[in-house]
């Protein structure tokens, strides 16, 4: 069960960097939504280090 929980927290990590990255090549990037999602993606890494 740990198991599975921490690979769904893996794939929305992956998720969000993959959304941070497009976000990023837009000709005018959304710097809080950018913003936003890096705080998710540092809140699901500490979650998974556990």
């Amino acid at each position: 069960m740990q198991n599975a929980h921490q690979s769904a927290l893996s794939a929305k990590h992956t998720k969000l960097d993959q959304q941070i990255s497009s976000e990023s090549q837009r000709p005018m990037p959304d710097q809080i939504l950018i913003a936003q999602l890096k705080k998710e993606k540092l809140r699901l890494k500490e979650e998974i280090a556990r």
